[in-house]
């Protein structure tokens, strides 16, 4: 008995620093939001977008109220946004993206990941040429017509349609368009009334790895301590 509860506190804690870092996540991505578009969200789709993905992963509607306010202030935080790219153990390509307010800080961390990870840190170009940058957005699957709706929006720059599952494992439909075309399609989704579960940009690997499992946990060793570090907003691979 008392395994079995030492086992659910153990889950129920890593679910709890889950749910802690996709609110300073998405925390992060308000901030930037209204730095570059005010705090409106009737005339910023990137403030809108901010909060599909924070209902999407249930963040308080406090917490978001707050984190706009904070935005708004004379003491907003001014994060900047930086991609790394390095390599994992095994030649696995990886890329990691921060929000920073001190940049010498977060690359001497992901530079100490990388190498402590067996991996290596490499300089801008080195890796990002293996991925296409995307624009994904999610959505519910009912009461869609999949054929229709892919038809409907082949001219708002949809490149892929396809099933994927949300946050909490429930299954969605998963849009796929080139990150140029990521308003158009924001825009389009808009008019049709349809509101994603989630939109993000993600980057997508044009190849994958496949590496026996004992090195593939290598690698998913690195991108969780990645993925841990405070000023680390995604980690994007190309392990299968």
């Amino acid at each position: 008995m008392g395994r079995i509860f030492e086992v659910r506190k153990h889950t129920m804690f890593a679910r709890w620093d889950r749910m802690a870092k996709q609110f300073t996540r998405i925390g992060k991505e308000i901030a930037i939001a209204v730095k570059s578009g005010g705090p409106d969200p009737s005339t910023n789709p990137a403030l809108r977008r901010c909060f599909q993905n924070a209902k999407s992963v249930n963040m308080p509607k406090d917490r978001v109220e707050a984190a706009i306010k904070r935005a708004s202030g004379k003491e907003m935080d001014n994060y900047e946004e930086i991609l790394y790219e390095g390599y994992g153990p095994h030649g696995v390509a990886i890329l990691v993206e921060t929000a920073t307010d001190n940049h010498v800080r977060t690359v001497a961390n992901v530079k100490s990941h990388f190498n402590k990870g067996n991996g290596a840190l490499g300089n801008s170009g080195s890796v990002s040429f293996q991925f296409k940058k995307m624009g994904v957005f999610k959505l519910k699957p009912e009461g869609i017509n999949q054929e229709d709706l892919e038809l409907d929006l082949i001219d708002h720059g949809l490149e892929e349609m396809g099933d994927g599952t949300g946050e909490n494992g429930e299954a969605v439909i998963v849009l796929r368009v080139a990150f140029n075309d990521f308003g158009k399609m924001q825009k389009a989704l808009e008019e049709k009334g349809m509101t994603p579960i989630s939109s993000e940009v993600e980057w997508i690997p044009g190849t994958t790895v496949e590496l026996p499992e004992d090195q593939a946990q290598e690698v998913l060793k690195l991108v969780d301590k990645l993925e841990q570090d405070d000023d680390v907003q995604k980690v994007f691979h190309n392990l299968q």
